[in-house]
Order: structure tokens, then sequence, then C-alpha cells
């Protein structure tokens, strides 16, 4: 186990292919896997698939997957959280089993990228967030940005046996499909994703609390301004979202 990346290596063929299954893989589709690992993953993909785009940082890993890999798979050694996926052959598919310690970097830049389906195995915990409910603990900045831009189904549990190092916790497969439009209107998305990044940085604070000190700005009106950022659905985010961008910028 590599501790930078936190990756935990599959071992069960028949979640892979059901990871496979649930994205429904044919031979139109071009994949995108991040952390091939040891390629069990990776050789049923290229079976299914017409390509595999296969981004590994582990170099020790590298050497071993150029070995046994098909010819429909391009490997590349990079960091997936730095490389532009923009300048990668265009995918239509992601499916992988993430490094736990990327797993928040891969999936906010994911949902920036145009795909048709992407089936991943989270922990357990970090799936649990980006379902979460407003007004529960696992409700989150991450909770808010999927439901924005995607629709998001926990598949199933996989038992940390299925992994080698063993984890300490079990693991999801889910499922992202990008929306066709967001959930709700907001009048910037950068100013957005910064605006919840502050709120939900400070979670335990009022509103009207991280208003003050980020933006410099008090409205007596907002209806909500004495919540936590916590108890707000993330309609009622970007509807006080776009009041504040409206107020910045008037």
């Amino acid at each position: 186990m590599k501790n930078k990346l936190g990756q935990n290596f599959l071992t069960d063929k028949n979640i892979a292919k059901r990871e496979i299954e649930y994205a429904e893989i044919s031979n139109k589709d071009t994949v995108l896997e991040i952390g091939p690992g040891k390629g069990i993953l990776t050789n049923i993909l290229a079976e299914k698939a017409k390509k595999v785009i296969a981004i590994e940082y582990d170099k020790d890993l590298i050497s071993n997957l150029e070995r046994i890999l098909p010819e429909n798979v391009e490997l590349i050694h990079g960091d997936a959280v730095r490389i532009d996926f923009n300048t990668l052959t265009r995918f239509n598919k992601v499916v992988s089993n993430l490094p736990f310690q990327i797993s928040s970097k891969i999936t906010f830049k994911l949902l920036n990228y145009s795909f048709d389906i992407a089936v991943l195995i989270y922990q357990k915990e970090f799936a649990s967030r980006m379902i979460a409910n407003a007004g529960t603990k696992d409700y989150s900045r991450l909770s808010v940005n999927v439901y924005y831009r995607a629709y998001c189904d926990i598949l199933g549990t996989i038992p940390k046996s299925c992994f080698n190092p063993t984890p300490k916790v079990d693991s999801c497969i889910v499922k992202l499909t990008p929306r066709e439009k967001p959930a709700f209107y907001v009048i910037d998305e950068n100013f957005f994703f910064e605006f919840t990044r502050n709120l939900f940085n400070n979670r335990r604070k009022k509103i009207n609390t991280i208003l003050h000190r980020f933006y410099d700005i008090n409205i007596d009106e907002i209806s909500f301004r004495n919540n936590r950022a916590e108890e707000l659905t993330p309609e009622q985010l970007g509807e006080l979202c776009n009041i504040i961008f409206t107020s910045l910028n008037s």
C-alpha cells in the first residue's frame, strides 16, 4: 500500500465485473480508470471496452502493468489530480477503485468534466457524505456539489476483506450520472463553489457571521441568516449565494 495515496488493491474479480456491468461497458466505450494498481479491473475493462485510459502514479506498479495489459489500454504514468483530463483521449465513462486519499479531489474534478456514467469505489463513509441530506451529520460541501452536478446512487457495499491491504472500513460502489443541467440555478458557478467551501469550512458558525467575515456583508432580510450551512438544502444555499453575489456586484 502506498500511504501517500491510500491505495488498497481490489482482489475480488466478481466485484470488478459488477462495476463493469453497472457502467454498461460495451465495445463502443472509451473508459477512464484512475489507479489501476495491479490491473485486476483494467484487464476486465479491456475485454469489454473499445479503449481504456489508465492513470497510475506509482512507477513500480507501472512496470508490472506494462507487462500484463493488452494493447487497447493506454497506460499513463502520472498524478490524476494534476493531469488535465481535456488533454486525454476523449472518454465517455469512468470506472475506478479510487485511491482513498484522493477521492475528494478526483470527485470534484470529475464533476467539471463531461461523461456519461462513472462507477467508482469509495470508502463507505465518503459515499454516505456524497448522498447526505441537509440536517444530517454527513451533509457537507461534497453533498451539495455532487447534488448540483449529478445524480448519485450507492449500488452496494463491498466488504473490506475484498482488498489488500485490508482497509479499516468497508467500501461502496457508487454511480454518478451527470445531470443535463444543474439541479438549481446559480449566477456564477465559481463563486458558488467558493461560497459553499467557506460556509462548510466554518459549519458550526452562523451564516451571518461567515458572511461578515469573508464578504464584509450583513444582510438583515435574509430569512436564514441565523442558520448554519448544514441546516440549508442545496437549493437554499444556491438562493443565498445568488443574493450575496448580486449584492457584491451591484
